[in-house]
């Protein structure tokens, strides 16, 4: 869920605001309460420190800006780090990267497992 509302928030209208979005995917697809719950607070804290995500993204890859990476892979990315950086808890890197590479591989390209896992690997080091 977090990361379909990461993917779609890049083409939202400059107008609509997060929480907005997030009440009309909840809506939309009658997401069961306890996942609204917990993908809204992936979705809404990404989005809230999208930009100390993004330069953490960026410090960690030698070769890739961020503005050039697939928005699957970057948006998987953001909610790892959100994760393992800013949620309270935070949650352990191992399992953040973890998750991370899976839901990569499912949606990504074939590339998408490594990449996003060299990366966030690079994240949890400096975290």
């Amino acid at each position: 869920m977090a990361l379909q509302l990461l993917f779609q928030s890049e083409f939202m209208p400059a107008d609509m605001s997060p929480e907005e979005a997030l009440r009309r995917f909840v809506d939309d697809f009658a997401v069961d309460r306890e996942v609204a719950e917990y993908g809204g607070q992936l979705f809404l804290g990404t989005i809230a420190h999208k930009k100390e995500i993004d330069s953490l993204i960026q410090a960690s890859s030698a070769h890739w800006k961020v503005s050039r990476m697939g928005l699957v892979d970057l948006s998987v990315m953001r909610v790892a780090v959100f994760e393992m950086r800013f949620m309270n808890p935070p949650l352990s890197p191992g399992i953040a990267i973890d998750e991370a590479v899976e839901i990569a591989k499912k949606y990504g390209s074939t590339e998408s497992g490594a990449f996003v896992n060299g990366i966030l690997d690079q994240v949890a080091r400096s975290v």
